[in-house]
């Protein structure tokens, strides 16, 4: 009971301790988190030109809150992440340790340091503010994904093959770069076997077909401005190379949690890195297991595409260059997962060398051969039956260490995870454009994709939420504008091919963000763009009202909806590609056929095991 329900329980109190007020009434708004009320399906089917960043993660969302408050569905998307993170690092390492079955009490204290550090880092708290929900969700299941790539050999096809498919949907949930991190975090572990190696592939394609088939039929561009503005950057004393050691060098410094970087606590991080790894050379020596070597790997390889954005900028430009698909590697510091992984099972590793409890040898049938129950080792030192108070302290230190060194992860970032209600007159927009049946796209002013808008209580910059608001295609800007290092501005082109088309007739002005084409003509340019409503969602200068054939619906403080006189909208119908329901129809059987094929293993284990 204790091997089953203490991985969940610790996952829990960590999602509490973590998010805190993020778990309450309202909608938490930071960077690319945007969560809205009763958000259209059908607009994000419909989706917009280029990569489509928005599949599966915003049609999940659509689709649960159909049947649940926005908000809601927010508090279970974060606390999954932590809940299913914990538990996942926690099992995989007790199961590599001692096998899937019995574990004696120093290898639940093992688990529960390692689950503990694999979601308190810094890689965690930096996406995390950066508002990356649905890569971390991936995160939080790669875990889960490498235990049960190392259980192919043991377990039935059938079922071996249905728990990778299982596994695989958290990442088919968050999208392309959550399963791109699930690909390097097991790929060179599945290659130990070229029929698992296949199996996985075929698995990571099967449940990518949302994003990949809509990204290969759309001509998606890469812009390679993108690999300056995303490179790894120094957010501790360490350096650049430092902070990535030690799962930090987000490139966006307004994504850093409070208080990190510090001396001591950047000291401290150094010591608990430093007897993380040595953990897992000392297991990884004694158990000599592919899973050892493959995670190994995985993590050498993290860091090496992390690096390149420093140290080799010029050929990361070349590969984009050649070929967009290369793009993903711009964000360097998110191929650090695979070592924060590592560095949580050396830290579980150390504890269980702090309690003198070795784990079984390979010769004995342990946990790297992915034995069920496998028996404990008894050669080497004896284990103390009650260890010393030093060792359990020792334990107790270790194991809170990633809490004490990184306290502004604690109770949502010290508040800056904070949730907002919608103002009443986004609520009133909102409704307004969907009573309308006529077909037509929205467009959002200004001109510019980010905002810090007054009424999200402590302002915070947030990707404009009115992109996400309308059951309708909506029209936005989505150029990127970073700042390095250096104090120069570089800017990412965006992918939205109906965007650019947008910004070249308009012609925005780059300060105020709003159209500098003469008034009369505006209406005109709109309609012919298939453009029915204008929402200004910032205070701006240009006062649209005083337009002819724009005729004002919302007027209100915060969010203002303008409607294009009809005789000039050249609009027809969105409609969903056919390729991408039947992408999605294929990804969604494939996880349907896995989780019952599961659960009939589960439920006949006796007869699985006899075949």
């Amino acid at each position: 009971m204790a091997v089953r329900w203490a991985p969940w329980a610790l996952g829990v109190l960590v999602a509490v301790l973590a998010l805190g007020p993020a778990l309450g009434s309202g909608y938490v708004l930071r960077y690319d988190m945007v969560f809205v009320p009763e958000p259209s399906l059908r607009a994000v089917l419909v989706g917009a030109d280029g990569f489509p960043r928005a599949l599966p993660s915003d049609a999940v969302v659509a689709a649960l809150s159909a049947v649940l408050p926005g908000d809601v569905v927010q508090s279970l998307a974060l606390g999954t992440v932590f809940v299913l993170g914990v538990a996942g690092a926690f099992r995989l390492s007790t199961g590599l340790l001692y096998g899937w079955g019995d574990v004696p009490a120093a290898g639940l204290a093992a688990g529960a340091a390692a689950g503990l550090a694999y979601v308190w880092n810094p890689f965690v708290a930096e996406r995390l503010l950066l508002g990356q929900w649905a890569l971390l969700l991936g995160y939080a299941g790669s875990p889960w994904l490498l235990a049960a790539v190392a259980r192919l050999a043991s377990l039935p096809t059938g079922r071996g093959r249905a728990g990778v498919v299982c596994a695989l949907l958290p990442a088919a949930v968050g999208g392309f770069s959550s399963v791109i991190l699930s690909a390097l975090t097991v790929g060179p572990t599945a290659l130990r076997r070229w029929r698992d190696a296949g199996w996985v592939l075929a698995a990571l394609v099967l449940v990518s077909l949302p994003w990949l088939v809509p990204s290969l039929t759309g001509g998606a561009t890469t812009d390679p401005a993108g690999v300056a503005a995303f490179a790894a950057r120094a957010d501790t004393p360490a350096g650049t190379v430092g902070s990535l050691l030690l799962l930090g060098g987000v490139w966006n410094a307004g994504a850093v949690p409070p208080g990190y970087g510090e001396p001591v606590t950047v000291a401290l991080r150094v010591l608990l890195v430093l007897v993380a790894l040595a953990g897992w050379a000392w297991w990884s020596w004694r158990a000599r297991s592919t899973v050892a070597v493959g995670l190994s790997v995985s993590a050498l390889l993290g860091l090496a595409v992390a690096l390149t954005g420093v140290v080799a900028p010029g050929f990361l430009v070349a590969l984009i260059d050649l070929w967009p698909g290369f793009g993903p590697l711009r964000d360097g510091q998110l191929y650090v997962a695979p070592f924060a992984l590592l560095q949580s099972l050396g830290l579980g590793a150390a504890v269980l060398w702090l309690l003198g409890a070795l784990p079984p040898t390979p010769a004995s049938g342990g946990g790297s051969t992915g034995g069920r129950n496998a028996p404990v080792d008894t050669e080497g030192p004896p284990r103390p039956a009650v260890p010393a108070m030093g060792r359990v302290g020792a334990v107790v230190f270790l194991g809170l260490l990633p809490v004490v060194v990184l306290p502004g992860l604690l109770w949502g970032a010290r508040g800056g995870l904070a949730p907002v209600a919608y103002p009443p007159d986004w609520r009133e927009t909102r409704a307004a454009v969907a009573a309308d049946e006529r077909p037509g796209a929205v467009l959002v002013l200004p001109w510019s994709a980010y905002r810090g808008p007054d009424w999200s209580g402590e302002p915070v910059v947030v990707l404009d939420p009115a992109t996400k608001l309308f059951d309708r295609r909506t029209l936005w800007n989505d150029d990127l504008r970073v700042g390095t290092p250096d104090g120069e501005t570089v800017s990412v082109t965006g992918e939205d091919t109906r965007a650019r088309e947008a910004a070249a007739l308009l012609d925005p002005d780059p300060d105020t963000g709003m159209p500098t084409v003469a008034p009369d003509a505006l209406p005109g340019l709109l309609g012919a763009l298939g453009v029915r409503y204008v929402v200004v969602s910032a205070p701006v200068d240009l006062d649209l009202s005083d337009v002819d054939e724009l005729s004002p619906v919302v007027e209100g403080a915060d969010i203002e909806l303008f409607e294009v006189d009809d005789r000039h909208v050249d609009a027809e119908s969105e409609r969903v590609a056919g390729v991408v329901v039947a992408s999605g129809a294929l990804t969604l059987g494939t996880l349907v056929w896995a989780v019952i094929a599961r659960a009939r293993g589960v439920l006949r284990p006796d007869r699985d095991q006899g075949r």
